[in-house]
């Protein structure tokens, strides 16, 4: 089982930054990827950013050349960190880890962007 909980939300101007946490625990060997969802009020949940054990990154256009996800191995934790912030990325993010077969999400951190 992998335990996995998010931080670091909270409001934030439009143009301003917020850099998310995910603490991984639990049995995290063999993880192959972690990931970055965020889904707003009567949305669908949408993907955000990746990386994967060897490093590879991916983006949601929406969020390329604003967001940057990265992770410290040694404390199990993933980093997502968000520049330039719009209103239409407030939302519920979310961390996800994947271990052959199965995925485990956090219970979500709040991201609101208002002046």
């Amino acid at each position: 089982q992998v335990q996995l909980v998010e931080s670091g939300g909270g409001l934030v101007q439009p143009g301003g930054s917020l850099r998310l946490s995910c603490a991984a625990s639990g049995s995290i060997f063999s993880i192959n990827a972690m990931r970055w969802y965020r889904q707003a009020p009567g949305k669908q949940r949408e993907f955000v950013a990746a990386i994967t054990s060897s490093g590879s990154t991916n983006y949601a256009d929406s969020v390329k050349g604003r967001f940057t996800i990265s992770r410290d191995n040694a404390k199990n934790t993933v980093f997502l960190q968000m520049n330039s912030l719009k209103p239409e990325d407030t939302a519920v993010y979310y961390c996800h880890a994947s271990r052959f077969p199965n995925d485990y999400w956090g219970q979500g951190t709040q991201v609101t962007v208002s002046s």
